[in-house]
């Protein structure tokens, strides 16, 4: 099975230069844990989490109002092509210690992929449980 097929499509991004209150209104909206960060060019320039806005920026004092993304994200985020085995981006989520994967072509968002959407596909609900349990251990492989 293709990531194309498990991925979620049209995800919403925020732009390096958004304020760190818009990501943390877009995660609220949405209900999501993570928003990739790309340009005006639809490149992935990085990943801004729930948990990068409370350590980074409110955490640090910094005001959420003036704040850009760029100062709290997460830069040079490993992601997948929407080609790729959803059995890969398994592998590389426990691998990379991550929860959810941009999907990019030609470097271009394109989806957003995550343990969830692995934990739904009965072939992979083990690899999804072994990835979330190598991510929580906090042992890093690389």
């Amino acid at each position: 099975m293709l990531v194309m097929e498990r991925m979620g499509q049209h995800p919403v991004s925020v732009a390096p230069g958004d304020t760190v209150r818009t990501a943390a209104r877009l995660l609220s909206l949405r209900n999501v844990g993570a928003l990739p960060v790309a340009g005006p060019d639809g490149v992935v320039k990085g990943i801004v989490t729930d948990r990068d806005l409370v350590t980074r920026c409110m955490a640090a004092g910094k005001d959420p109002d003036t704040t850009p993304v760029r100062d709290v994200m997460t830069r040079g985020p490993v992601s997948i092509s929407p080609h790729d085995e959803v059995s890969r981006a398994a592998a590389l989520m426990a691998r990379r210690q991550v929860r959810r994967l941009p999907v990019a072509e030609g470097g271009k968002l394109v989806g957003m992929l995550s343990l969830g959407d692995l934990s739904r596909i009965t072939a992979l609900r083990m690899e999804a449980a072994r990835a979330l349990t190598e991510i929580s251990s906090g042992v890093r492989r690389l």
